[in-house]
């Protein structure tokens, strides 16, 4: 007896799985775009802040602007015990406490000039030792983001 080898369906069986892989990867793409979970992603605004701390214990926040500094809003900044927020009320950096209902709601909001310095004068609850500052930048377009996030 003979035995004879066939690899006749070999060939048909790869395809018909390659075609099928190849469906169920169009099908998933279409129904991301179909179904909205193909997002747009916001691009990441740049602009920056420093912050360095007085040996009076106040604290000094400098805007150091960036290429979106022309889409800056204006600028709220929590301060180290983490109640107090500001928001810069003229272009020196002159800072203003928010309101109750917050910041967004403040009507002599303004930009900073770039090298403008705002100072934080020592509060209640500030913690003796390291302090730690928040600064967001609210731009033109209604998107808020952190400019500075550190301990001083």
């Amino acid at each position: 007896m003979a035995f004879t080898k066939n690899d006749e369906a070999v060939s048909p069986v790869i395809g018909v799985v390659l075609m099928v892989a190849v469906t169920v990867i169009l099908a998933a793409v279409i129904a991301s775009f179909v179904f909205g979970s193909a997002v747009t992603v916001q691009k990441t605004k740049v602009v920056a802040a420093t912050a360095q701390i007085e040996f009076s214990g106040s604290i000094l926040i400098v805007y150091q602007g960036g290429q979106d500094d022309a889409a800056l809003k204006y600028i709220t900044i929590t301060a180290p015990n983490g109640t107090e927020a500001f928001y810069t009320s003229s272009e020196d950096g002159n800072l203003t406490p928010c309101p109750t209902d917050g910041c967004n709601t403040a009507n002599d909001q303004l930009k900073p000039n770039v090298g403008a310095v705002m100072k934080l004068s020592p509060g209640p609850g500030w913690p003796s030792d390291q302090k730690h500052i928040v600064v967001v930048g609210i731009f033109n377009d209604g998107a808020s983001q952190v400019i500075l996030d550190t301990m001083v």
